[in-house]
């Protein structure tokens, strides 16, 4: 008897991606032992076209966008990437070779990231095509980062830079012409979690989160889980060249890139005291760390200096996904 479409998709694409545990994804459920002396870490988040990614974005990149959206959540925590589960509803009529990028694209960050599939589902929809994946990573017992925990007196430090993101989607809708668009589009298509970071600043940082909706709207999430505030200086916050050149044309765009949201950056909290250690772990990890505030006691607001010491108001603090 032939196999139903459905499975003959999964036979087809999504098989080959299954690790050990899986079973082949031909039962209800996988099996999964987590490494000795390793406690899990579990995450998910979905990607809906016309929100999350363009209509006419490549397949492979937006699955790669998804997975790396969820890994930069195990960044986040300090853990290493394991496995995943993934459901894909797509748009009624969607092509085997869409599918077939799609599943590409995964292949592709399995080997880079070191991770498979464990299982998940698959179905179709009127629209629009949505897709959502849920992470599975692990780390040491009491060794994870958490976003409780900043304090006042801490230093504010960012990973990376900040507003690609933001720029790379409005180069792709064509709002605004900039310098080295490819490179602004592909870190909107393809961030880069930054799971080595994470793991270096286990026993390091006091607080930590990815910036995903928008640095100063994630800052606030890390004043309120641990109940102070913070000040951000706007002109500490790292740019890339191609940014900064953006800003330089028209300064209406740095408090569009503090809210922008899609850096996939960490932003975390440390003892002034540990400076020279957060230097020294993104050293290792191959990532510039910048130190762009502080936390101080109070009510848990953010509060933004400009490089004069005039506080700046913004419209948007970030993306609301209500």
């Amino acid at each position: 008897m032939p196999l139903p479409p459905e499975f003959q998709r999964i036979a087809r694409h999504f098989a080959p991606l299954a690790g050990e545990g899986a079973l082949g994804l031909a039962d209800d459920a996988a099996l999964l032992d987590p490494p000795p002396g390793r406690v899990l870490v579990l995450a998910a988040d979905a990607v809906v076209e016309g929100v999350h990614y363009l209509p006419d974005d490549p397949p492979d990149t937006v699955s790669r966008k998804l997975l790396r959206t969820n890994l930069s959540d195990l960044a986040a925590m300090g853990a290493e990437p394991l496995a995943y589960l993934l459901t894909t509803a797509w748009t009624r009529g969607t092509g085997e070779a869409t599918v077939a990028a799609f599943a590409a694209g995964l292949a592709e960050d399995q080997r880079r990231f070191g991770l498979s599939v464990l299982g998940g589902d698959t179905v179709s929809t009127a629209g629009p095509a949505t897709h959502s994946l849920t992470i599975l990573g692990t780390v040491p017992p009491g060794q994870a980062l958490r976003r409780a925990g900043a304090r006042p007196g801490d230093a504010l430090w960012v990973s990376g830079s900040i507003g690609d993101g933001a720029l790379g989607l409005a180069v792709l809708r064509g709002e605004v012409p900039a310098d080295a668009a490819g490179h602004l589009a592909r870190r909107y298509r393809l961030p880069e979690p930054r799971l080595a970071l994470g793991v270096a600043l286990r026993g390091i940082a006091r607080a930590a989160m990815d910036v995903s909706d928008g640095l100063v709207q994630d800052l606030g999430h890390l004043c309120r889980a641990g109940g102070c505030g913070a000040v951000l200086e706007t002109a500490r916050v790292p740019l890339s060249d191609p940014a900064r050149g953006v800003v330089a044309e028209d300064a209406a765009w740095l408090p569009r890139l503090l809210a922008g949201g899609d850096d996939y950056e960490l932003l975390f909290a440390a003892a002034p005291e540990d400076s020279a250690a957060v230097e020294a772990a993104g050293r290792a990890a191959g990532v510039p760390v910048t130190r762009i505030g502080r936390f101080l006691a109070g009510p848990a607001e953010v509060t933004l200096h400009d490089s004069r010491g005039a506080t700046w108001t913004l419209d948007r603090q970030g993306w609301s996904h209500a």
